[in-house]
């Protein structure tokens, strides 16, 4: 790891197009370059910032007077005239998170990234947290310890907290996504004793490997497998593994193929045991994958905490995405504490430059992406499948489940509070080159041959 975090520089939230950091240069005669790190800090700036504005609520008259008369002079004349320091101090204690130590889980993927980034870069600690990244090696374990309050949040495959909300699979808890981790990053995986069977309609029989029954994973396969013939119910076996697990069980021939979340399609090829046969971009492109997730009582009891968590992991998403960032994310993500993967696999991943198994070098920038956003029709399409393989009940109300778990407008909200685009444009997801109306799901699982119901 880096010796010194990296600085993450958000963009301006105002429209101007700029660096945030250029945009609160009204400050910056008298403030030092870290002016706005960390919580503390950023609390005394909104509040100067607040107190100014109200003297001087037009934009151009505020820029020139402080060009006048400087920020010193601005700052200390607002302060003999008003309370600045006990404003200061009482939002000081109204900001401060009411847990300061946070339990998130997390399993080994690279799905997870943003999380686990945070923590490398040191946002948590910008935010006053002091976060505990619990690791764990599948999702019931996951799913148990939110249930009990031991995890504060966690990361999930997407369907989860859709599936937690309405009780299907265990008790109800009222769970939320605050962000998406990932879109894209995955692949179908073929053990390569089957490089010459790369037909899926010659996959009858096969046994394949899932994270998760619910997952997007599993629900990518169903589909990829149907749109080729094949019911996912009756003409192959899907077993779920926990992924650690998955190439081991690759190598010992109890897997034909899989569909897990990198980088274990990956490290399949590293060993020399499997081949990638389709990449999910080019099955769903852009589809998320995992999120991190949230119970209703954690927003409830530990707003403050729940904002601070979801500053740090949307600075760090943003980092990951930008492509010329993603070889130094391998090498913070590659140690034991983190990821524990071979760096040169995590590349292969997060570049998208990649050995196929097959001899070959692919070049795919869009293999995987980190985009914060949580849009209601991903949602609402990974409800219709659910449904089709009849996974949750048939009363279900689409659009109101999608609103009531995955938070979108509350996340543009914050994220256009950092200083982070935060399109709320409707994604329109098209699947196999059939582009889905989220607006009639029913009559879209009443549309397909294969289903369940």
């Amino acid at each position: 790891m880096t010796e010194t975090p990296p600085r993450l520089t958000p963009r301006c939230a105002c429209g101007c197009g700029g660096a945030l950091d250029s945009h609160l240069g009204t400050y910056q005669s008298a403030r030092s370059g870290d002016a706005h790190d960390g919580v503390e800090a950023r609390v005394d700036r909104l509040v100067e910032t607040a107190f100014l504005g109200a003297i001087a609520p037009d934009p151009m008259f505020r820029r020139a007077f402080l060009k006048a008369v400087g920020a010193s002079t601005a700052l200390a004349a607002i302060a003999q005239l008003l309370p600045l320091g006990a404003a200061q101090a009482i939002a000081q204690e109204a900001a401060k998170p009411e847990k300061a130590k946070l339990n998130v889980g997390y399993v080994p993927i690279t799905c997870t990234t943003p999380l686990l980034l945070a923590h490398a870069m040191g946002e948590y600690g910008k935010e006053g947290l002091e976060v505990n990244l619990a690791r764990t090696p599948g999702w019931a374990i996951v799913r148990d310890k939110l249930i009990s309050a031991e995890f504060d949040a966690s990361h999930l495959v997407l369907a989860m907290p859709l599936t937690m909300t309405m009780g299907v699979g265990g008790p109800t808890l009222p769970t939320h996504v605050s962000t998406v981790q990932n879109v894209n990053g995955n692949a179908i995986t073929l053990s390569v004793r089957h490089k010459d069977r790369r037909d899926p309609k010659d996959w009858k029989g096969f046994k394949f490997g899932i994270p998760h029954q619910h997952s997007m994973h599993a629900m990518l396969l169903r589909y990829y497998l149907a749109e080729n013939g094949l019911d996912p119910d009756r003409d192959v076996e899907l077993r779920v593994f926990p992924p650690p697990d998955s190439v081991a069980n690759m190598a010992s021939g109890n897997l034909d193929g899989m569909l897990f979340a990198e980088p274990w399609g990956q490290r399949a090829v590293f060993e020399g045991v499997g081949f990638l046969h389709a990449l999910t971009r080019d099955i769903f492109p852009n589809h998320p994958c995992c999120v991190l997730s949230v119970t209703d009582r954690f927003i409830t009891e530990s707003p403050n905490s729940y904002a601070a968590m979801f500053r740090a992991v949307v600075r760090a998403t943003e980092f990951a995405d930008k492509p010329e960032n993603r070889k130094q994310v391998a090498e913070l993500l590659a140690p034991a504490a983190y990821l524990n993967q071979p760096q040169t696999v995590l590349e292969q991943v997060l570049t998208g430059r990649y050995a196929d198994g097959l001899g070959k070098v692919v070049n795919e920038p869009d293999r995987i992406g980190f985009k914060a956003l949580p849009h209601r029709s991903t949602a609402i399409w990974l409800l219709t499948q659910l449904r089709r393989w009849n996974m949750v009940p048939a009363d279900i109300d689409y659009a109101a489940m999608a609103e009531k778990v995955f938070l979108a407008t509350d996340a543009a909200r914050r994220m256009k509070e950092i200083g982070f685009e935060a399109s709320v444009t409707p994604f329109q997801p098209v699947v196999m080159g059939r582009a889905f109306d989220p607006s009639a799901p029913q009559a879209y699982v009443d549309s397909f041959a294969i289903k369940s119901i």
